[in-house]
């Protein structure tokens, strides 16, 4: 019945394969042909592999390695590689030329019954009954990503030819995979969900899959309860309309699809293979097999059916001829192979040798009508057209008649042979369709291009059974041709669109297929279709570039590559390395111009594509490494110095770059080690340019003598001996400079200064500085503080923490929290044995405070959590040390007992909190602005010394030691010089250097250094009293007064000599003191029971009467009782230079400075020196007259009685001695100028 049924609808059955290829000893599971259609691969249930021959059947390798049936077989599309699966789940790979193993034998799944590589073969999927898909990369056969769980057995999983979809078919669903982004597109039953009436208690499930070549359908088979074919629209994923196909009553196992796109091949358990045709889903053919059908597949050229199965053979079963299309006369049968491989000569000698043979052989007038056309002998190929329709019309003659006129421009006569071709075709639509499109490319290649891409385009979008894979090769060839002509022209833009249309259009060909499958276009016209898909990508690159579109040029060439299998790869090598070496050119020439630009990002990602396309240029790598070191990207910039030194090793650039790659990184060890490479590149360059680079840099040696030279510098004002904050060790001077030369900066300054063009010693003394920089302590000295032998060679965060140990400690670690290496304490720090080491460091103590990062206050007396005034209240601020400690640091931080910070205050610097500064000035008398930027001199020396005034120290000398800094004085340290003299040669530096004899105002007992001079610092407690003074516009009045011949001269006069007076002076502990004298003339002791301290009643010619209190015995006289005529008093008024409003350009006027120096009575109360734009108003005899009134007015004097010896001594006061003269007749006669010698 069934024969009857087949016989009705004209299918041919066919029992008798054409061959066989029979060496397996168990069934034959799996199937699969290479792209060269030399060769195919079988599995098979005896646990092996074969490799055929297709040419002549024999077997070239049986491979062996699984342990069970081989069920699963793939092979990439370049045939480079075959994997098999078995049914214990063991996956090996093997080389698709020699058939050995890759790879030995691995568990990929619980049993493997699904196989198929990716198009471009970088990915091996796998399906399993373990419910799970896997996807492994082809390089390393790493699984890549997690597996896709699928939720149910899978039985068959197929890749699209263009790469977009995985189709997975499991028992109860078909399921639709994105490979790239791992989504699942959609999920449907499939065959699951049609069950046959007559089968309804037989579960149906999804068996096997194929996809058509265009990727357009998916075609699934299905088991016994659907032994059916389903198509399926890649679009909507709906069943096409007219599926099922019907004809199986048994399980599919394999479906395939020709590479056309025409056929389809199916394999059942019910022994049959049938041949479909997928226009019409109709049965074509069925050849059956005495055994039941596992596998089944086309030859590449389609013209051969492979099948396997229980029979343990593979049977190659021969397509019927009428199924392949009509047109296949046109293929040149003699002369084909000639034709096909450019060889025109011997094709034309064979063509001719037939028709002499047999002049009425009208297929080969044909043929050689196509020949001559494709030699464009357009009349002679005319010539043989008309011969062979002559002898017999035919589809061959008229076609050849239609390219002929097409050739010589006659289109319509061209037009009206191709429809007499169509009679020819018996209705067959795929003949049609072919040879609509020769139609077209004859009128392409008569120059009408824009009606011929019209035509395919039409052909395509208007016959939905039309050859859209044929459709799409003949419209990018002719875009090739169209994009070739544009180059041609140098019209770059119009080429790169054409080559783009051929390379968009090209994503479903099978590039190892097309000169096979479409030989006629090969022998008509001479296409070279195995090149097409090379040639359209490479021209598009090409096209690009020369437009200017470098990035889109290179997106290009990298799907180009991407896409490419090996054997592409190989056969545009030699274009490959160019293009890549003239993008890399072009990029690099961008890369350079954003570098000198600055654009260091945009350099970098210019650079970065010079080198992807050609990684052999050092510049590029150069230049890339230069722009990353501007970013910072030290470790990149590395790897591509390194480059550098691989490209060209004796080169000095690449270890240029290395060494600024690890500086920068500070990985300075190997920074140096690069730049000592690079200096010997350097002397030994052939160059003699490059080695005058050489005079640039110092050797490590030059270098580290110029750092000694700062280190030098810095350990002159540097204490003997530092506390390491981070070791806990005390370190003298050649252990912090061992520290100093093993840490990260002193390497840094070595690779700094080993350029001669950073040879700068400042910053090299800067640097130094910065690693020396010291925080100091100022403390009150308490009972068992920690002294240098106590300490050395110890670490003092091991030490037992008690008594002073603790706040050595806590001071250490406090500093080290703050960020400093150095401490300095002064009680450990000094050897206070050593007299000559005590005596440099008191000396130099001020200096070291000075300079310190930071200074530390610590008092021990505020406790935790203190309010404002208790530092006021600390015993710190009431001794000597402390006030240059204080005054002389830049930054200070006080620190409570428990080493919390005052007040909370955590700013960077007390000195610049207000309110401690306040506190701080309150309790100490000095201006809180002058606390803050108080600078060390001789200006203001009475003021300074009223701060000292009321300070303690342990040794009675240290009073006087503590103020050597802040004077800016340098004097030896003689203890046991007792504090008079300590002091006295303090005040006698003062004066000496000064000149400023505000020093010498003061009240008490007389020192025995010198009587002008204080026995004790507490002499200057007492601020200077305050005399009146006049206004200006008194002074004005006064002097206008005093105009008058007679007045201005002798004012002219007393101004003149007090002019010539020279400055105060020490010499040998007697001061030489200018001044104005008067004479005493009479004193006497007054008395009273309530007087603790004599006074005496005082007369002096031309001055005012006194009252002087003193603890010294003076002789009352008179004129009447006088003394011995070498013994006399003076009441001497000390001179200063200021009265004479002269100007001083080299006096400090800074503002600081004067905050230290209020008004002393032993100085005019307007003591100023005006500017050069305030004397333009004032002559010589307005000062004059000026400096008459201001002698006029109070005076703070001096009590001095000359000894026996001749010199003289001051009387020391208990209060202060203010005189005035009685008018101003008194003051022009005021002669007595002169300078004493005091004692």
């Amino acid at each position: 019945m069934l024969v009857a049924e087949e016989a009705v609808q004209g299918i041919i059955l066919n029992s008798t394969p054409s061959r066989a290829f029979g060496d397996h000893e168990e069934p034959v599971l799996a199937v699969a042909v290479f792209p060269d259609m030399r060769r195919m691969v079988t599995g098979s249930a005896d646990k092996t592999l074969r490799l055929w021959d297709l040419k002549d059947g024999a077997v070239l390798k049986i491979m062996e390695g699984h342990c069970d049936w081989v069920g699963a077989v793939a092979i990439s599309r370049d045939g480079g590689l075959i994997a098999s699966g078995d049914e214990k789940g063991e996956l090996i790979t093997w080389d698709g030329n020699t058939g050995e193993p890759l790879t030995q034998s691995f568990q990929a799944h619980s049993c493997i019954d699904s196989l198929d590589f990716s198009p471009d073969g970088a990915v091996l999927a796998t399906g399993s009954w373990d419910k799970t898909t896997k996807l492994w990369n082809t390089k390393t056969w790493q699984l890549q990503g997690s597996p896709i769980n699928c939720h149910d057995y899978v039985n068959c999983i197929r890749y699209s030819p263009s790469g977009e979809h995985l189709a997975i078919a499991t028992l109860g669903k078909i399921q639709i995979w994105d490979p790239n982004t791992r989504e699942c597109i959609i999920i449907f039953e499939g065959h699951a969900a049609h069950t046959a009436i007559s089968r309804a208690s037989i579960r149906p499930f999804n068996k096997s899959l194929a996809w058509t070549p265009d990727s357009k359908r998916l075609l699934s088979a299905g088991t016994n309860a659907d032994a059916t074919i389903r198509e399926w629209n890649s679009t909507s994923w709906e069943q096409v309309e007219g599926s099922p196909w019907k004809g199986h009553d048994k399980q599919i196992c394999a479906i395939a699809v020709n590479s056309a796109g025409t056929l389809v091949a199916s394999a059942s358990y019910d022994n049959d293979v049938r041949l479909w045709r997928l226009s019409d889903r109709r049965t074509i053919a069925i050849f059956q097999h005495s055994h039941w059908m596992r596998c089944v597949t086309f030859s590449l050229d389609g013209e051969y059916i492979l099948s396997g199965g229980g029979n343990k053979k593979i049977s190659e079963w021969a397509v019927p001829e009428y199924v392949l299309p009509a047109y296949n006369d046109i293929v040149i049968n003699t002369a084909r192979d000639a034709c096909m491989s450019g060889d025109l000569p011997i094709a034309e000698e064979l063509l001719t040798q037939e028709i002499d043979s047999d002049p009425n052989n009208y297929i080969s007038y044909a043929n050689r009508s196509f020949l001559m056309a494709r030699k464009h002998d357009w009349d002679h190929a005319l010539r043989d057209a008309l011969m062979s329709i002559s002898i017999q019309p035919s589809f061959t003659g008229y076609t050849s008649k239609g390219i002929a006129f097409c050739g010589k421009k006659h289109f319509k006569d061209a037009m009206k042979a191709f429809d007499l071709a169509f009679m020819f075709t018996d209705g067959d639509l795929k003949a049609i369709h072919r040879l609509l499109l020769i139609k077209a490319i004859a009128l392409f290649n008569a120059d009408q291009h824009e009606d011929a891409i019209l035509r395919v385009q039409e052909l395509a979008a208007s016959c939905p059974d039309a050859d859209t894979l044929a459709c799409g090769i003949v419209e990018a060839y002719l875009h090739v041709q169209l994009g070739i002509n544009a180059l041609d022209g140098a019209r770059h833009n119009e080429a790169a669109d054409h080559f783009a249309a051929a390379v968009n259009g090209s994503t479903c060909w099978s590039k190892s297929a097309l000169q096979s499958q479409y030989k006629d276009f090969v022998v008509l016209f001479g296409w070279d279709l195995k090149s097409l898909w090379q040639t359209a990508n490479e021209n598009l690159c090409h096209a690009l570039l020369h437009a200017g579109r470098l990035p889109e040029a290179l997106v290009s060439y990298r799907y180009m590559m991407d896409m490419s299998d090996e054997t592409t790869k190989a056969s545009c090598l030699c274009w490959s390395t160019a293009f890549k070496q003239n993008c890399s050119a072009l990029y690099a020439a961008d890369g350079d111009v954003a570098l000198a630009a600055s654009d260091y990002d945009m350099a970098i990602l210019l650079y970065s594509g010079a080198i992807e396309l050609d990684p052999q240029s050092e510049t590029i790598f150069a230049n890339c490494s230069k722009a990353k070191l501007k970013k910072a990207l030290w470790e990149e910039a590395l790897v591509d110095a390194q480059k550098v030194i691989e490209l060209n090793p004796s080169s000095y650039i690449g270890y240029q770059l290395k060494h600024e790659a690890f500086h920068g990184a500070r990985r300075y060890d190997e920074a140096i080690e690069a730049l000592q490479i690079m200096l010997s590149k350097l002397d030994n360059a052939p160059d003699v340019q490059i080695r005058k680079l050489r005079q640039q840099y110092l050797s490590p040696p030059e270098a580290d003598s110029a750092i000694r030279k700062g280190i030098h510098v810095q350990m002159e004002n540097a204490p003997l001996r530092l506390l390491n904050t981070s070791t806990g060790y005390l370190c003298d001077r050649d252990a912090q400079i061992g520290s100093f030369k093993t840490s990260t900066r002193y390497k840094e300054l070595l690779l700094l200064t080993m350029k001669r063009e950073d040879l700068r010693m400042e910053r090299i003394k800067k640097s130094v500085a910065m690693y020396f920089r010291c925080v100091m302590l100022s403390h009150r000295w308490e009972e068992k503080e920690p002294l240098l032998y106590d300490i050395q060679e110890k670490v003092i965060y091991k030490l037992n923490p008690v008594g002073g140990i603790v706040k050595l400690q806590s001071f250490c670690k406090v500093a080290r929290k703050a960020g400093y290496r150095w401490a300095w304490v002064d009680t450990c720090c000094i050897d206070q044995n050593n007299n000559v080491e005590l005596q440099k460091s008191l000396g130099s103590m001020f200096a070291w405070y000075r300079q310190s990062a930071l200074t530390i206050v610590y008092l021990s007396d505020v406790p935790p959590l203190s309010k404002s005034g208790a530092l006021a209240k600390s015993t710190w601020n009431t001794r000597g040390w402390t006030v240059p400690e204080f005054l002389a640091p830049k930054v200070v931080l006080f620190y409570q007992s428990d080493w919390t910070i005052y007040l909370d205050d955590h700013s960077s610097n007390h000195k610049e909190s207000v309110a401690i500064m306040q506190e701080f000035g309150d309790a100490t008398g000095i201006d809180p602005r002058a606390l803050v930027a108080f600078h060390p001199g001789m200006r203001g020396a009475r003021e300074k010394l009223r701060w000292a005034s009321t300070r303690v120290t342990t040794l009675q000398e240290d009073i006087a030691y503590s103020l050597f800094g802040i004077f800016g004085v340098h004097l030896p340290i003689i203890y046991g010089e007792m504090k008079e003299n300590a002091l006295g040669r303090l005040l006698q530096e003062i004066v000496g250097r000064s000149g400023d004899i505000t020093a010498l105002d003061w009240v008490g007992t007389s020192s025995e250094f010198n009587s002008c001079l204080p026995a004790d610092i507490t002499s200057y407690e007492a601020p200077p009293c305050m005399l009146p003074s006049l206004s200006e516009d008194d002074i004005q009045t006064s002097v206008s007064s005093l105009r008058g011949a007679g007045a201005v001269e002798s004012a002219l006069r007393l101004y003149t000599a007090l002019d010539n007076l020279s400055a105060p002076r020490f010499s040998h502990r007697r001061l030489h003191l200018p001044c104005i004298a008067f004479p005493i003339i009479e004193v006497k002791r007054r008395h009273g029971q309530d007087q603790e301290t004599p006074m005496y009643e005082v007369k002096t010619a031309g001055l005012g009467d006194l009252l002087i209190t003193t603890e010294d015995r003076l002789i009352p006289f008179s004129p009447t009782r006088p003394v011995a005529h070498w013994q006399t008093f003076l009441l001497v008024r000390p001179w200063n230079r200021g009265l004479l409003e002269l100007p001083n350009p080299s006096e400090d006027m800074q503002s600081m400075e004067n905050l230290a120096a209020p008004s002393s009575p032993l100085l005019d109360p307007l003591d100023f020196s005006l500017g050069e734009n305030e004397l333009v108003d004032i002559d010589s005899h307005s000062r004059a007259l000026r400096l008459i009134i201001r002698l006029g007015q109070p005076f703070s004097a001096f009590l001095l009685a000359r000894q026996h010896s001749g010199e003289y001594k001051r009387i020391g006061s208990n209060r202060d001695i203010v005189a005035q003269v009685r008018d101003m007749t008194s003051v022009r006669d005021m002669m007595d100028i002169r300078t004493l010698e005091i004692s």
